[in-house]
């Protein structure tokens, strides 16, 4: 402490004890330098905000940036089509735990899930199952966030449907953002929440607020749909957050000054291929009837009238557009979690570098997968299908309820043959299990075992021959009969 702080100590010690404080506090403070107030830090941003009101009321004008950035600019299509190939691909495909004591019923309950989880689930009727995931992760990279709503359906006027219901998939505009309570309740952005800060309803539109064919602005009413008819599918990074963020929002700066010096370049470019022929007036004033000086096309011939000059400009040269464009789209797949290969250059591409960057772009698709859309849309597509199998089990004769419907996403592309020798080395070192290793190849385990057993049985050993068949088959020597003999 100075002198100052000395004599207040004495005079007013809680005055004095504050100001130490003060002085302890902005001394640790600037020990960060990132942290202190200057030149090199004027123009940073570092709001106070929570989860949600970081985007606040920005977030739907952020979704609405996202929907014509995808529309119009080929980078951030290119990178919705990338992250949504790789997170769904062909389908991340169900299969059933049955009950032990109806293990044998395993194939019958597979066909009901089949025949409802893959046609009929889409309430429009348009999508498989696949589709609708392609759909989920299309809808949670452009805006953010999706909602998906279950209806109930009465099998008497759906007889062709096996579960009585389906569901379908709202964009999150179709939240009343206009409510702000309802009873004791607080609604935030269309959300209602109880006292415990728990989800308890959505406060959806009954069309979309941006239907031009559907009823005036004015005329919209929403109602109110329980949160158990509702899979709230979004990305959360924050503790606290209960709305989506588009993933564009980081990169949409970066994306529109590519777009805007790709635009320069093309128009340089043009105005290079520019090669026109200019005629002045003769002595007498006579003018060759050509083009009027108002447009100047490539291959032109233009006369001039007396007295009329034209000199062309000359542009600067705009060198180094490919290594501008490359750094820059790096920095876009940065901010997505994308490899810079991914977009479609794979010129100054080693083997090594592209598989430890494919590597890294895995595990982020890999937590993609079970974060959203297994944990969330697909596990909850699996509670509603067993809720809804129990309500029609004896009425319909299906096969008991499965315990659990599990969830198998589609397996990487192998970048090298060897890594079958490393899967295998893996498991008969005890390292992992075959199962585990099949379903990370995005394969059936039962749906294997299955057709390994069809298989042997379809094989017909010649006597007097030994044939090498698949492990689980059976095989006959020279005294016995073939398998299809024996059957």
């Amino acid at each position: 402490m100075d002198l100052f702080d000395r004599v207040l100590l004495r005079l007013a010690p809680r005055r004095a004890l504050a100001r130490v404080r003060a002085r302890a506090k902005a001394t640790t403070l600037m020990n960060y330098d990132a942290a202190s107030r200057g030149r090199r830090t004027q123009g940073w941003r570092a709001p106070a905000t929570d989860a949600d009101s970081a985007a606040g009321a920005s977030r739907s004008r952020l979704r609405f940036l996202s929907r014509d950035f995808v529309r119009n600019r080929p980078l951030a299509a290119r990178a919705r089509d990338v992250i949504t190939g790789n997170v769904v691909g062909a389908g991340i495909l169900p299969s059933v735990e049955m009950p032990a004591d109806a293990s044998d019923r395993t194939e019958e309950a597979m066909t009901v899930i089949r025949d409802h989880l893959l046609p009929a689930i889409d309430a429009y009727g348009v999508s498989y199952l696949p589709g609708l995931q392609r759909q989920v992760m299309n809808a949670v990279f452009t805006d953010g966030e999706v909602l998906v709503r279950r209806r109930l359906r009465d099998l008497k006027y759906e007889p062709d449907l096996k579960l009585p219901f389906q569901v379908q998939l709202l964009e999150v505009d179709h939240l009343d953002e206009t409510l702000t309570s309802h009873g004791r309740n607080e609604v935030v952005d269309g959300i209602e929440y109880g006292p415990t800060g728990r989800t308890v309803a959505y406060h959806l539109y009954d069309h979309h607020p941006g239907d031009v064919l559907g009823p005036l602005a004015g005329e919209l009413k929403s109602r109110r749909v329980p949160a158990s008819e509702i899979l709230h599918i979004r990305r959360i990074d924050r503790p606290g957050q209960m709305r989506g963020v588009p993933w564009l929002a980081p990169v949409m700066m970066t994306l529109g000054e590519i777009s805007d010096y790709q635009e320069a370049q093309i128009l340089k470019q043009k105005i290079a291929a520019l090669l026109a022929f200019f005629i002045e007036a003769d002595e007498d004033g006579n003018v060759y009837d050509g083009a009027a000086l108002e447009e100047v096309a490539p291959g032109a011939v233009v006369g001039l009238k007396s007295g009329q000059k034209m000199t062309a400009s000359e542009p600067p040269k705009v060198d180094g557009y490919g290594d501008f464009m490359r750094e820059a789209v790096r920095s876009v797949a940065a901010g997505l979690g994308l490899t810079y290969e991914s977009f479609g250059d794979l010129s100054k591409v080693s083997f090594i570098s592209g598989r430890m960057g494919r590597m890294d772009m895995d595990r982020a698709v890999q937590v993609w997968q079970q974060v959203l859309i297994i944990a969330q849309f697909c596990e909850g597509l699996g509670r509603w299908t067993c809720d809804a199998w129990r309500l029609v089990e004896k009425a319909r004769g299906l096969p008991p309820v499965p315990d659990r419907i599990a969830w198998t996403a589609p397996g990487r592309p192998m970048l090298d043959p060897k890594e079958i020798d490393m899967a295998l080395a893996e498991i008969e070192g005890g390292l992992t299990s075959l199962q585990r290793k099949q379903r990370e190849r995005g394969l059936d385990p039962d749906v294997i075992a299955r057709e390994r057993a069809e298989d042997a049985s379809r094989i017909t050993v010649p006597k007097g021959t030994r044939a090498s068949v698949p492990a689980g088959a059976e095989t006959t020597d020279d005294n016995e009969e073939s398998a299809d003999e024996r059957q």
